[in-house]
């Protein structure tokens, strides 16, 4: 074996620009198949961070009726929902997958927040548990939490996020000021912020109205005070956090099929839990966009197979040109097997390296083409292997026919070739 991979390198050292034009086709091949596939793979990871953002892995699961988001700020609250509590929350927890879970009332946009009269426009209200914020991934960035006693007196105390501290306050001290939710007096203790900040790739306008939106103003109150502001046996949601981005489609499945288990409602109607995830919308996009580049990868793909048929064109000359050398060998008493093994290993060789320059300037492409068309690449590693293995496959397959032609060659007619 190692005889023959000298005089496979040594053969093809020695007519360089011929190998080089034969492995052409395996480079041009490998070096499309994988920037098609870097180009997938980026852009599929760029999805993915996009819409599930700083990487809390959190699925929200929330009350939909008729397949829309419910709301019941001006409707009558239907029969038949359950005040979840705690009992609820340790269920959630565990769910397989589940690390963190917190339950919670929601007003979005809501009318009736005022500080020192004015209106904080645009404004949402949640009533919150102790477990929100770590589930949520946010902190306390000024001030402090809501403490133990603060939920245990029901102290009309808020948090404001640093949305609304921009927008409502103008640049002004939150800290200790007064704000009133529907009438009621809240003293403001807190400011919070997410513990990792976000900015999603944003390349066309598209993209833009698709990951744009900002982060909307939220008051937080103790969920425990809410139905002094908003009234009693109102809806909760909940906020389940996933070990791992791959489980949060289970997890947020298994968390509406809990919570939808306690429901009453009448047979007909159409109230239930459902929840939103962004990593099954992620994987929507992704395979879409796959999709869409099949067709580009089995194009780039067909040039592969043109490189092995080159391979085995001047695989077939070379047997032509030693024919001598062949007849040489085997009236010595070299066998079939040697014969056959001497020009597969250098079909082999061929491809393999061809495979190998096709490797690097695939990486080298990927990078242009990121640079150029501002396209996210993301080199893949088992590309590479396959790529390699691949392409050796090929010297392989087609390296065959001429490797037994070779080998039965009859040694006489061999040696009498000019």
């Amino acid at each position: 074996m190692i005889e023959d991979i000298r005089l496979s390198l040594k053969g093809i050292w020695s007519h360089k620009m011929r190998s080089f034009l034969t492995m052409l086709g395996i480079i041009v091949g490998i070096a499309a198949v994988i920037a098609v596939v870097s180009t997938i793979k980026g852009t599929n990871d760029q999805i993915k961070n996009n819409l599930i953002g700083d990487g809390t892995n959190t699925i929200t699961v929330e009350l939909y009726q008729d397949g829309w988001k419910a709301d019941f700020s001006y409707a009558a609250i239907p029969e038949g929902i359950p005040p979840y509590g705690e009992d609820i929350r340790e269920e959630l927890l565990s769910i397989e997958g589940a690390v963190n879970a917190s339950l919670y009332h929601e007003r979005q946009y809501a009318d009736s927040i005022f500080y020192r009269n004015r209106h904080l426009n645009g404004c949402s209200v949640m009533g919150i548990d102790s477990a929100y914020f770590e589930t949520k991934g946010l902190q306390v960035i000024k001030g402090r939490g809501f403490s133990a006693g603060d939920l245990k007196s029901m102290k009309k105390a808020a948090i404001i996020n640093k949305e609304a501290l921009t927008s409502g306050y103008d640049g002004e001290e939150a800290i200790g000021t007064t704000l009133d939710i529907n009438g009621e007096p809240f003293t403001v203790v807190g400011v919070v912020d997410k513990k990792s900040e976000f900015e999603p790739v944003i390349n066309s306008m598209e993209d833009y109205y698709t990951y744009s939106e900002s982060e909307v103003s939220t008051v937080y109150i103790p969920k425990q005070v809410w139905p002094i502001v908003f009234g009693y046996d109102e809806p909760v949601n909940a906020i389940v956090k996933a070990a791992s981005t791959d489980d949060m489609t289970a997890v947020g499945k298994q968390s509406a099929d809990l919570l939808n288990m306690y429901l009453s409602v009448p047979a007909e109607s159409t109230i239930k839990y459902q929840s939103t995830n962004l990593a099954q919308e992620a994987s929507q996009l992704q395979q879409l966009s796959a999709s869409a580049n099949i067709l580009l990868i089995g194009i780039a793909s067909i040039s592969l197979l043109v490189g092995g048929i080159g391979v085995m064109n001047i695989m077939l000359v070379s047997v032509t040109e030693r024919t001598r050398e062949i007849g040489l060998k085997k009236a010595l008493g070299a066998k079939k097997r040697r014969i056959r093994s001497q020009f597969l290993t250098e079909a082999v060789i061929l491809s393999g390296i061809g495979g190998i320059l096709g490797v690097l300037a695939g990486i080298l492409l990927s990078k242009i083409i990121s640079k150029v068309a501002l396209i996210p690449v993301s080199i893949s590693i088992p590309s590479i292997l396959v790529a390699v293995l691949f392409s050796m496959a090929i010297g392989i397959i087609f390296g065959m026919a001429p490797s037994f032609k070779a080998s039965n060659l009859n040694p006489i007619d061999a040696l009498r070739y000019e």
